[in-house]
């Protein structure tokens, strides 16, 4: 059974945070999607208030501290992100963006990126439109169509007839970034050696066929 690593970024600062709760909401939405279409699922929070010092001690020394190193080989290494922010100022966090600024332009090429934000009133929803989608197409990154905002109203609304409710536009979400996931070639892993694994050439023409 192949095993797909999903990595969800929370921004939140308040601890419990409702930007936590909607990352978590997400990943386990697709993590049931993949697991109903057979795949073994591994999942990691990467809770960015835990590396906020090592974060600002890398703009100043130029070198990561091993746990904010760990953080970004989490995400860079992933085959699905999720990436949730609080909204300040009509935008993602300082301390979302000082993260992802650390990231390779080149390491999350393709990798598909769920979207997600959270805030006081939905007039900040635009924030996800505007900002945090360039930020991924900038990296290269393979953005979902849908993109999650909760207001302080959503938790716990059904919606109405012209807006899906909370809990729908996370399914959806989520079975997005599942299908994307499994839908997309596997990551070339390094073994111990840090050698990149070698795909047989039978295999490539095989997975050309299958395209």
């Amino acid at each position: 059974m192949q095993t797909l690593k999903l990595v969800a970024v929370s921004a939140g600062l308040s601890q419990p945070s409702s930007t936590r709760l909607l990352a978590d909401r997400l990943v386990k939405a697709a993590e049931e999607r993949l697991t109903e279409r057979e795949y073994a699922v591994e999942v990691q929070v990467v809770e960015l208030r835990d590396v906020a010092i090592d974060i600002a001690k890398n703009f100043v020394t130029g070198f990561p501290s091993a746990r904010l190193r760990a953080a970004i080989d989490a995400v860079t290494g992933a085959d699905g992100v999720v990436a949730v922010t609080p909204v300040f100022t009509a935008s993602y966090s300082g301390l979302f963006k000082s993260f992802f600024d650390l990231i390779d332009p080149d390491a999350l090429t393709g990798t598909p990126v769920l979207i997600g934000a959270t805030g006081g009133t939905a007039r900040h929803s635009l924030a996800l439109d505007h900002a945090l989608r360039p930020l991924f197409a900038y990296l290269r990154a393979l953005v979902l169509p849908t993109a999650v905002y909760a207001a302080s109203e959503d938790w716990g609304s059904g919606g109405d007839e012209y807006t899906d409710g909370l809990p729908s536009r996370i399914t959806r979400a989520g079975r997005e970034l599942a299908d994307a996931v499994a839908g997309r070639p596997a990551r070339r892993r390094t073994d111990e050696s840090g050698d990149d694994d070698v795909v047989p050439f039978e295999q490539q023409l095989a997975d050309l066929r299958l395209d």
